[in-house]
């Protein structure tokens, strides 16, 4: 081989190497992640993501709750019925961040309650939430997957909806957000050990969030999936985490939503 046709193919090797260095540059830190965060005194509005099928009800709830507390809060409407592409609801939550802080909200706080929690990491992962968002809570999320999904998209997949097939376990969607959260980001995850929709329920742990499981500090409780938004140690747990106070992990039960 001549010299220069030599010097040709080592000049296209280190230019492929650069290129893939620079992707997993992306992959890893983010790319375009500032590493800014909201000011974490100033509370802005909260935006509450349903889960899969959608339903807005028990979010509503917990809104209110929130209101109460002195809150500006909104929960999102999900396309098809929150049982569509999980990235366009990412988007569609990207949109609502947009739109309260063209309002004046300083930062934004999300509650992601089931896929509605997988959303919301999917919004942190692909439109920089951590630049925005002052603090998220997950309750029951299904970060890791549900097995329900993965039997669903494996033997019946004509019932199961996309959404269905991106929450099985170990799907591209899921293994695309399965690292660290961005540094700087308050997250509190909080699951029940009687989930009978989320299997295995600390499918709802995540690395670098604050992960409760709801026994570990009220052991007596017995909170099904549906019930997260509702139970009032749940809501007293969510209050907390989106005062104005440092995140931190919980220790004991809450008495109540105050």
């Amino acid at each position: 081989m001549s010299p220069r046709r030599r010097l040709l193919l080592g000049g296209a090797a280190a230019a492929v190497i650069v290129a893939l260095v620079v992707v997993a540059g992306v992959r890893i830190f983010g790319g375009r992640d500032s590493g800014v965060r909201p000011d974490q005194a100033r509370p802005g509005t909260v935006l509450l993501v349903p889960g899969y099928g959608g339903s807005r009800t028990a979010l509503s709830r917990l809104a209110e709750r929130l209101n109460e507390a002195g809150r500006t809060t909104d929960v999102l409407t999900l396309p098809g019925d929150g049982t569509g592409d999980l990235l366009a609801q990412a988007k569609v939550l990207d949109d609502a961040v947009r739109a309260a802080l063209r309002d004046g909200s300083s930062s934004v706080d999300v509650i992601g309650y089931s896929a509605g929690g997988v959303v919301t990491r999917l919004w942190v992962d692909r439109h920089d939430g951590a630049q925005v968002a002052r603090r998220i809570v997950t309750l029951g999320s299904p970060l890791h997957g549900a097995r329900i999904a993965g039997e669903g998209a494996a033997l019946a997949p004509d019932a199961c909806p996309r959404a269905c097939r991106e929450l099985a376990p170990g799907s591209d969607l899921l293994t695309s957000i399965d690292g660290p959260l961005p540094d700087g980001l308050p997250w509190l995850s909080i699951w029940t050990e009687n989930d009978e929709t989320v299997q295995p329920p600390d499918s709802a742990r995540l690395d670098g969030a604050i992960n409760v499981p709801l026994q570990s500090i009220c052991p007596t409780a017995r909170v099904a999936h549906g019930d997260l938004p509702t139970d009032p140690s749940v809501t007293a747990l969510v209050l907390r985490a989106l005062g104005t106070s440092p995140l931190t992990q919980p220790t004991a039960c809450p008495t109540g939503p105050g």
